[in-house]
């Protein structure tokens, strides 16, 4: 028997626990998840798409056990209120758009011919969701493959264990069939096993580059479709004509909130030398204002990390950045819940370059590292200097400079003004390691169903 646990970073103790599956068992609900999608496909549209939305109602009440429920689970505060302002716009927006997203192309409805493209299900989506958004990062699969006739299997993290649990109880109470939505807790080998051996039409994927190549070794051969969300590096470029206290202020949030775990979290800002000084200065005095401790207290702002081997990288990249010469500028004595442990300080550094991993490799913890340019040419050959591409934060009045440098920028999505942010009309995807395929929008509709062409003509006299 093996047992999946999720250690708690409050406290070290194990908060939640459940037994993986064997693959039979588990091949067996997938069949069952599979028998039952042709009766869901055949259920008209807007009653798939009003059963995810009451299923999204139904978590909604649920508040009350999930939100210090996440906090155990993975650290982030209680005062932040879990994730449903972001679970509940990315479910409407797409709720919103499904009709005409999977509506048909018609090329022509005449008295010879009918012919045109309709989106098909692909059948069984898998959902593998990772532990730093572990609702607001399913749901971007969940309610488009459901809205869509697709029946999903969901898959969490150990770290966030009891989220596909949730889901899925919020969803089948609300009226959803039980085959149609299933979690599973599954081990890494037999999640392999399964898409090795074709259980599932479409698999997508949010987590590590080690994780989304053993799930491309996994379905090599076996033409599964995959979207794959993996690491990331985002750059901030704050250009000499910035709003500086803007740019400091959404920044520093976005290069620490959630204690830095976040996909797009901001993980190197480059500044224009006009301005250089003075945003560190400011930036410095940002984080400092942030009280490190107990997520389940409400004056905490600051969690600690979601795995004390998380915050071990932080540190050793830290501190790998320091012994090359870089500067740490936030005063560790401000934050004496720091234990060495998950619990660990935000920091600030300069005097960094792109020699140390600290500017390069994915850090994905609250520090972030701020290097001076002498203008847009050295910025852009800095910003694409990685083998991340998920989105970039550039800082300017002129909406034009910003679509020029965004053009040139190696990346999934490019934010003028504004950073770390999901916008369900836009495709969410990214380049180089990052990944591939896109959620969301029009296009993750199209990304979770097939075309399917009809060239029907007509018998006539």
């Amino acid at each position: 028997m093996t047992m999946i646990q999720c250690i708690s970073p409050v406290d070290g103790s194990v908060y939640a626990e459940r037994e993986a599956m064997r693959f039979e068992e588990a091949s067996a609900a997938v069949g069952r998840a599979r028998k039952a999608q042709k009766a869901w496909a055949r259920r008209p549209l807007e009653e798939r798409v009003q059963l995810v939305l009451k299923g999204v109602t139904r978590l909604n009440e649920m508040a009350d056990e999930i939100v210090p429920e996440l906090a155990w689970m993975m650290g982030r505060p209680v005062r932040y209120g879990g994730e449903f302002k972001g679970f509940n716009e990315r479910s409407n927006y797409v709720a919103s758009i499904a009709a005409d997203a999977l509506a048909p192309m018609v090329m022509e409805e005449s008295a010879s011919f009918e012919r045109r493209i309709e989106r098909e299900p692909h059948g069984v989506v898998f959902v593998i969701a990772p532990w730093n958004y572990p609702y607001m990062t399913a749901i971007n699969t969940v309610a488009p493959a459901l809205m869509a006739g697709n029946t999903v299997v969901i898959k969490h993290a150990s770290q966030t264990l009891l989220v596909g649990e949730r889901l899925v109880r919020a969803f089948v109470e609300a009226g959803v069939p039980e085959d149609v939505f299933v979690n599973l807790f599954l081990d890494h080998e037999t999640t392999s096993a399964l898409i090795a051996a074709s259980k599932f039409n479409f698999v997508n994927f949010t987590g590590s580059v080690e994780g989304g190549r053993s799930i491309e070794r996994a379905a090599a051969g076996t033409f599964t479709g995959l979207g794959l969300e993996l690491g990331g590096k985002d750059p901030g470029y704050v250009m000499e004509d910035a709003d500086l206290d803007a740019a400091v202020d959404t920044l520093m949030d976005g290069a620490t909130y959630n204690s830095g775990q976040c996909c797009c979290g901001i993980e190197r800002i480059y500044v224009h030398e006009s301005l250089y000084e003075q945003f560190v200065e400011k930036s410095v005095a940002w984080v400092s204002n942030y009280k490190l401790g107990n997520p389940l207290e409400q004056e905490t702002t600051l969690g600690p990390m979601a795995n004390k081997r998380f915050a071990k990288v932080v540190r050793e990249q830290v501190a790998d950045a320091v012994s090359r010469g870089a500067k740490a500028l936030v005063d560790p004595k401000l934050f004496p819940a720091d234990d060495g442990g998950a619990y660990l300080a935000p920091q600030v550094l300069v005097n960094v370059d792109h020699s140390m991993a600290f500017m390069t490799e994915e850090t994905f913890g609250p520090a972030v590292g701020i290097m001076k340019v002498k203008s847009d040419e050295e910025a852009l050959s800095l910003m694409n200097d990685s083998k991340y591409g998920l989105t970039a934060s550039l800082w300017t009045k002129d909406a034009e400079r910003a679509g020029r440098i965004g053009r040139e920028i190696e990346t999934g999505t490019v934010f003028m003004n504004r950073a770390d942010y999901l916008d369900p009309a836009l495709c969410w995807t990214g380049v180089k390691e990052t990944g591939r395929g896109g959620s969301l929008s029009v296009l993750g509709f199209h990304n979770l169903t097939r075309p399917k062409s009809y060239h029907l003509k007509k018998v006539t006299q």
